[in-house]
Parts: structure tokens; sequence; C-alpha cells
């Protein structure tokens, strides 16, 4: 599978791996995954972004293919090589409400990459901690105060999409507290952003039966 990637196509687009992934996820090829996670560590660094590129467009796609593997996502977030970090973050935030203890085993490494990350890092350690709030209380009750926090501080132009990503782990509990935060942040925000704000608002609005 290695010689289906971009670099060794000497393609410079990112369509050989989007179809590298389509390939795997539609025979369910845990094989060709697994291989393709062993050049997450090519000297190559062309190669090792092309495969972190396959394995989250495969996460995408059938996430339960990446489950054995949230070790080598993790080990990403010591790369030096940015492209790397924040794509281990997005192939964790594909797993990370199937296999959520594996995950959350290494919460402080993910909070650490949140915190020093780029936008794309920052971006997807939302839907990790999101997704780990979704799937037990325990983390529910350790993470969205740390969700709610950034939707306090974060930029304005950055809450309606991190709030969107914050939605699977909305419920009758929490839902007051999140709404209050993301309408006091909607003061600040252009008729487009806080349209985004108003659909999220619609969304977690009970419909009355008839």
């Amino acid at each position: 599978m290695i010689e289906l990637l971009a670099s060794s196509l000497g393609r410079k687009d990112e369509v050989p791996n989007i179809e590298l992934a389509e390939i795997i996820s539609e025979k369910g090829d845990a094989a060709s995954v697994t291989e393709i996670v062993s050049g997450l560590k090519d000297k190559d660094t062309g190669i090792a972004a092309d495969c972190i590129k396959v394995l989250y467009e495969t996460g995408y796609r059938r996430p339960e293919l990446l489950s054995k593997h949230t070790e080598d996502f993790v080990s990403l977030l010591d790369s030096k090589n940015n492209r790397l970090v924040w794509g281990g973050i997005i192939a964790l935030g594909t797993i990370a409400d199937i296999v959520p203890d594996d995950v959350h085993k290494h919460i402080d490494k993910i909070k650490k990459a949140y915190g020093n990350g780029s936008v794309i890092t920052v971006d997807n350690s939302i839907t990790v901690f999101a997704k780990l709030c979704s799937s037990d209380k325990r983390y529910m009750d350790e993470l969205f105060p740390l969700l709610i926090k950034h939707l306090r501080e974060c930029r304005t132009k950055e809450v309606p999409q991190h709030a969107e990503r914050m939605l699977v782990c909305i419920d009758k509990d929490n839902r007051d507290l999140f709404l209050e935060t993301v309408r006091e942040r909607a003061k600040e925000m252009s008729a487009s952003q806080a349209g985004r704000i108003k659909k999220i608002e619609r969304s977690l609005t009970p419909k009355n039966k008839c």
C-alpha cells in the first residue's frame, strides 16, 4: 500500500491518499491499516505525512479500523513535525468515542498538545474532548468544564465551529450552561457567525409534539 501513496507516485496533491483511504475503508482492510501505520515512522517526512492523511481519512469513513492504533497516534503528539501532530489528533478524534478508555489514558498528553498546538490541533482536540465527554460521565465531569472555559476564552470567530464540535456531548444536564455560554459570545459576533449559533440553539430546542 505504501507504493500507492501520493509521494510514492510522485504526486504533490492528496487525491491518491484519499483514494487509498476509500479503498481500505470499502474493503475493511485492517492489514493495510497496519501497514500504513508502520509508515508513520518513515524517515521520509513526505511518506509519513501521506500515511497519517490516509489513516485519518480512513477514520472518517471506518473509524473501527483505527481502533487498535491509539498508541501510534498518541506517539505522534511528540513529533517535531507539526503535520504529524495535528494528523495524530485528527485520527484520535475519529476513534475517541469508540475506544474512549484507550484515548483517555493519554489525556495529559492530549491536553498538552491542545495547549501548545496549531489551530488545526486545537480544533480537533475539541472533538476528542467532546467525544470523550459523550462516552462516559467520568470524562464528562472532568472535561466539560475545560470545554466551557474554551468557549469563553477562544477567539470569537472560533466559537461557532467549536460549539458545533461540542454538540455530540450536549445533554439535558449541560444544555443550559452550554447555551448560556454561546449566547454570551454571540454578542461579539458578525451576523453570519451569530447565525450559526442560532442554528445550534434550534438543534437543541425540544420540538413540541402534536
